[in-house]
């Protein structure tokens, strides 16, 4: 189609431009990005407003409105960001994300069962499986969900892959995941967007949400620790995370709300995270739709 075509011209466009500037002047075209699509083009305002009047309902519009740029300047930085990817060093991504404790991966993965590294649309969310991956000099089983341009998705998956990681595809995820777990390998994965309608709902920010069971499953089928890390922006653009590994203990015996039980604790620990930083987690996806 012409218009994939437009946009990946354009995508490639932005990528080489910010090669040539460099990443730290080119984050500063971050705040035109901003600008531009939340006063000149509003992209989704209406759904972010939405967001955080659901999320936040003892803030009035002012602050509602002053949050929601601070939102759109984060993701324009993530963008800016994921476009310069490509020109990044091994070193580069590696020192990108601060983890205070890797240790706990290489605990997990020495127990033999595989390891689910659940993350979450936050800061910068394609850092977090590259950069850790490096640092463990340990692959990971990417799940990644297709874009609607094929030719920006193809390019998205030369920079996941650049480094020794593999990427496989949401639909066809669940069986080459379930056999990944079983040959005790890590699998990474973003799980904090809306489920389908008619399946489970757990409580996010005081309301009832779909979310994909997926993480907790595969986490209850294979054994495999559900272990979080969301990377927190600094003030210097360095990325911290901090794993946390989400407890199994005393869940139900009922299979179902096994599931349902494990979904909700992962949403509980990002609602907390979310709170903290609620500036930098990607409010555009409508996420109380259902």
């Amino acid at each position: 189609m012409m218009k994939n075509r437009i946009e990946y011209i354009l995508f490639i466009f932005f990528s080489r431009c910010f090669k040539f500037f460099g990443l730290t002047l080119s984050r500063k075209f971050a705040s035109i990005l901003a600008f531009t699509f939340f006063y000149l083009i509003p992209i989704r305002k209406k759904v972010v407003l939405k967001n955080l009047h659901i999320a936040f309902p003892e803030n009035d519009i002012v602050t509602n409105k002053k949050l929601a740029y601070k939102i759109y300047l984060s993701f324009a930085i993530t963008l800016v960001e994921i476009l310069y990817l490509p020109y990044m060093s091994k070193n580069d991504i590696a020192f990108a994300v601060e983890c205070s404790n890797p240790e706990l991966i290489i605990e997990k993965y020495k127990e033999g069962k595989g390891v689910i590294l659940l993350s979450s649309h936050f800061g910068n969310w394609e850092f977090i499986a590259i950069s850790v991956a490096i640092q463990l000099q340990l692959p990971f089983s990417v799940i990644v969900k297709p874009l609607r341009n094929p030719l920006v998705f193809e390019w998205m998956n030369k920079s996941r892959t650049r480094f020794g990681n593999e990427v496989v595809q949401l639909g066809i995820s669940i069986r080459k995941t379930y056999q990944t777990l079983k040959e005790k390998k890590i699998v990474a994965m973003v799980a904090d967007q809306r489920g389908p309608a008619e399946g489970v709902k757990v409580n996010f920010f005081k309301r009832k949400v779909a979310v994909y069971t997926g993480p907790a499953v595969l986490a209850i089928k294979t054994g495999a620790p559900l272990i979080c890390g969301i990377p927190i922006r600094d003030k210097n653009y360095k990325y911290k995370t901090t794993l946390v590994e989400i407890s199994v203990d005393n869940l139900p015996e009922n299979y179902d709300e096994k599931v349902i039980e494990l979904s909700q604790r992962y949403i509980s620990y990002l609602e907390k995270v979310i709170r903290e930083n609620p500036e930098q987690w990607l409010w555009m996806h409508n996420r109380w739709k259902h």
